[in-house]
């Protein structure tokens, strides 16, 4: 069955974009980290993450989303001060050499996001759901995208805190308050998105309930961001590194579309963007524009 073909409106900054399941948008994941599950080190200096997120764009993303704190289970926080000075020449970067980039920047920190925002980021990723007013203050005073995961606690604290009775309709729940509560602090609808939290807070089994549901979160109205690239419940499928899942990714992503989805977040976007081009021209009979 062809997706749900329902169109939403994001607002991301000055540029409204109507995004629909059958042709998500495809977000290029850029770490500026040493120590990210997948890619840690390999992007952690401006030339690299820089270069990297131009051949992301130029593979076919529309958004490279550049984070600088890693989120994996059991990560420590890092200071502001030197997530900033990790993600904000990355930012300074892609913008000079692409001034018409969607860029986000992946961070919980309302400083971080509102010195990326003042350097051109037009998106904020959110991996916590908007747990600091100051970053909700920053996305309503600058009417920037708005990406609202779901996660319980902190990446240090979050899978003892997996723990659900139905995690399809809890997780729900959950990012329906956390919308409501960036619409309280003066966030347009219009602006958000929204995300299950795929591996955060969750068990394997919570992550292939959710993605068997994703069509439920269509309720809320909002684009639907999905992100599974490398992730460690893939492994269980056939066991592997990080590095050596992006075909699982593509092939989860593919079944994924058929459920209805807005955004696909992923390391491999060349690959993931073929896989969306061939259902697309398979199921519609033509191709997105990837």
């Amino acid at each position: 069955m062809v997706p749900d073909p329902r169109a939403c409106v994001w607002l991301v900054g000055d540029r409204k974009l109507t995004v629909t399941a059958h042709r998500p948008l495809i977000m290029g994941i850029v770490n500026v980290t040493p120590d990210s599950f997948s890619d840690g080190g390999l992007f952690a200096h401006r030339t690299e993450a820089v270069r990297h997120a131009l051949e992301l764009l130029d593979a076919g993303a529309d958004i490279v989303d550049i984070g600088g704190e890693s989120t994996r289970p059991g990560a420590r926080p890092v200071p502001d001060a030197e997530e900033l000075a990790r993600v904000l020449p990355v930012v300074e970067g892609v913008v000079s050499e692409r001034p018409d980039a969607l860029v986000s920047i992946d961070t919980s920190k309302g400083r971080v996001a509102r010195e990326a925002v003042a350097a051109g980021a037009c998106i904020i990723n959110d991996v916590r759901g908007g747990a600091d007013p100051e970053l909700l203050r920053v996305a309503a005073r600058h009417r920037v995208g708005l990406i609202l995961m779901h996660m319980r606690g902190t990446p240090t604290t979050m899978q003892r805190l997996a723990q659900y009775d139905d995690v399809v309709t809890e997780v729900l729940n959950e990012l329906r308050a956390r919308v409501r509560l960036a619409q309280c602090a003066g966030v347009a609808p219009e602006q958000i998105a929204i995300d299950p939290g795929i591996g955060f807070a969750k068990k394997f089994r919570h992550n292939w309930a959710l993605l068997r549901d994703l069509d439920r979160f269509h309720q809320l109205g909002r684009p639907l961001c999905v992100g599974i690239s490398r992730k460690g419940f893939l492994g269980e499928i056939v066991p592997t590194e990080p590095a050596q899942r992006d075909a699982l990714t593509a092939g989860v992503m593919a079944g994924c579309w058929y459920r209805g989805y807005h955004i696909a977040r992923v390391h491999d976007v060349r690959t993931v963007g073929h896989v969306l081009a061939a259902l697309a021209r398979l199921e519609l009979g033509e191709s997105p524009p990837h």
